[in-house]
């Protein structure tokens, strides 16, 4: 059983008696107050884009957090903000802590369920720098089977500020509860939901020999982008109402295989109405 570093995430601890109440009150996920399961967030903007996302787990009395390395920095600065003077303590574990990932259940470490929805992607690993050094140092694995399972990820796949949470499939992976009460952003997200307005949605993409980013053109339109490449194969986030219903289209001049993930309810050429 391997450990694999994820050398672009970076971990949050925040605790306190109202550390719970702060991150339930500002990002969209479920925050767990007990259990081994992790759960998908996202801190957004007022317009609904995504900031930040990762996986939240509670362990010694805490809500652990990751999340990219590029928008550390302004989550920690957004999250100071939102805190006021509840009582709540923001430590940035940058400098002492690392994330892993492991298809098994390690046995060391701090350890979350990796569940996306209804796809498991194994467990998330969270330890000192000290404990690390035995790591893989590459997180290709961790990349390939995400990728396969059409999970998108910041940071990878798409860049800060430019993505609506549906874009992704939050909504359909238990990213969001729809339950709880106001958090940042969730007038755009009930909005698209109740109206059924999304239109981009992630796609797996494969036969790929191009870099990430490179356009994806349905009927000679730029529909959408592919994501982190891994063995010719990407997460793409298109527009569904460009593609025909066998969602025909091209990359960089050659013909893309694009399939839908297999938790999709969602289908090529459908419209998501007006935005």
């Amino acid at each position: 059983m391997s450990i694999h570093l994820r050398a672009d995430r970076v971990v949050f601890r925040f605790s306190g008696p109202e550390a719970h109440k702060l991150l339930n009150d500002v990002v969209t996920g479920p925050i767990p107050n007990s259990g081994e399961m992790a759960a998908w967030w996202a801190l957004l903007s007022p317009q609904g884009k995504i900031l930040a996302e990762g996986l939240a787990g509670w362990a010694d009395d805490a809500v652990w957090l990751d999340v990219h390395e590029s928008v550390a920095d302004d989550f920690y600065r957004r999250m100071r903000m939102y805190r006021l003077r509840a009582s709540v303590m923001i430590d940035d574990l940058r400098a002492t802590h690392r994330v892993g990932w492991s298809r098994e259940k390690p046995n060391a470490g701090l350890i979350h369920g990796d569940r996306i929805g209804p796809v498991d992607l194994g467990w998330r690993v969270i330890a000192p720098l000290e404990e690390t050094s035995s790591w893989v140092q590459d997180d290709t694995e961790y990349a390939r089977i995400r990728i396969a399972a059409g999970i998108a990820q910041l940071g990878q796949d798409f860049a800060a500020d430019t993505t609506f949470a549906h874009d992704i499939g939050m909504d359909m992976l238990d990213g969001i509860d729809f339950v709880k009460g106001c958090y940042v952003g969730q007038e755009v997200v009930s909005r698209m939901k109740h109206r059924g307005t999304a239109r981009r949605r992630p796609v797996v993409v494969t036969g790929i020999m191009a870099p990430t980013g490179t356009a994806i053109l349905a009927n000679g339109r730029d529909s959408g982008t592919i994501g982190r490449v891994v063995d010719g194969s990407a997460v793409g986030i298109v527009r569904l109402d460009r593609f025909p219903a066998d969602g025909t289209g091209t990359i960089a001049g050659s013909e893309a295989s694009l399939s839908l993930p297999a938790w999709a309810t969602y289908a090529f050429g459908e419209s998501g109405g007006d935005e």
